[in-house]
């Protein structure tokens, strides 16, 4: 193992996958020798050249229909949305077009494309650049929805996102990409989909999250240590397909659930979570599931306004205490 950051760990996936396979291009904006919004892409186009690292206009709808169609014809493109709030622009192509290809089509067609994209607030960079849109393509049969919190899980989960046969919605938050962590050598290892990771064992409550809030969770996991209360927390790292049945084995052994998300709280992942637990698990339950979320409101770009809304590790332990001590 070695420790590395977020972002090193992307880049360095992004690299071997495009050593390894000529088909493997990338596509998005300012992400030649700018290196990305972020970073993520920095140095790939000194190593691969203008041909597989290509910059694009500013029109999500014109280059990922493009990569659709790339990825239709063999290659496999990983188009980088720097904001998943843009993502709004390419709904098209992506809702009707990949998402479909394959019930449309059989074994004529595949359409191996990865979208990643920024999800999140915590920079105070506004209502237009700081949604967590993960619930809409989820709610998209057709699509594999990622959203990785540690270094190893981006590198692993990314490099299982290229090599799929199916279109991936890749979601990176932008509070991970300076965080670091151990993460396996020589090579990259793929992590494959529908596997949480278990953040703490415990027997009192289950905590459930992903992405940015996995990281305030283990925080929070921490504390309640502290206070004599063991959380069996779990990282769901993919959102489609969920591991419902790991969710449902620790709600079998704690007997209460806390769901934790950053975006808002009506239509979320969490009560999607929440229901399929409950329909597996109902009569393990001795209090209500709970869901710490956003509310429902645009996320602000004033920095007191932001952090109100939204959720950390004090308000995930302020939910787990409340449901730990319900009678």
């Amino acid at each position: 193992m070695k420790t590395m950051s977020y972002t090193e760990a992307l880049r360095e996936a992004l690299a071997a996958e495009m050593k390894r396979d000529d088909c493997v291009i990338l596509l998005g904006e300012d992400i030649g020798r700018y290196g990305g919004a972020f970073g993520v892409t920095r140095s790939l186009l000194d190593r691969f050249g203008p041909q597989r690292v290509i910059n694009t206009p500013i029109s999500e709808l014109s280059f990922v229909g493009a990569a659709v169609g790339a990825a239709m014809m063999g290659m496999r493109p990983v188009v980088e949305i720097m904001f998943m709030d843009f993502i709004t622009l390419a709904m098209d192509p992506i809702v009707n077009m990949a998402a479909k290809l394959r019930y449309v089509f059989g074994d004529q067609a595949r359409c191996p494309l990865v979208i990643r994209t920024v999800a999140g607030g915590g920079r105070c960079y506004g209502p237009t650049h700081s949604q967590s849109l993960e619930a809409w393509f989820v709610h998209t049969p057709g699509l594999k929805v990622v959203a990785p919190s540690t270094p190893a899980d981006a590198q692993g989960l990314l490099i299982s996102a290229i090599r799929d046969d199916n279109p991936v919605i890749f979601i990176e938050h932008k509070m991970l990409y300076n965080t670091k962590g151990p993460v396996p050598v020589p090579a990259c290892r793929p992590v494959p989909f529908g596997r949480a990771r278990r953040i703490s064992r415990g027997s009192h409550i289950t905590i459930v999250s992903w992405s940015w809030m996995a990281c305030q969770t283990e925080i929070a996991a921490a504390m309640l240590r502290e206070e004599g209360i063991e959380a069996d927390a779990m990282d769901m790292r993919t959102l489609s397909p969920l591991d419902i049945e790991a969710v449902v084995e620790s709600v079998k052994l704690t007997g209460r659930l806390l769901i934790v998300q950053e975006a808002c709280r009506t239509g979320g992942v969490a009560a999607e979570i929440a229901a399929r637990v409950f329909e597996a698990a109902h009569d393990y339950l001795n209090a209500p599931i709970r869901r710490v979320a956003g509310p429902d409101v645009p996320l602000s770009a004033s920095p007191v306004l932001e952090n109100a809304a939204m959720p950390d590790a004090e308000r995930i332990v302020a939910a787990a205490m409340e449901l730990v001590n319900f009678r």
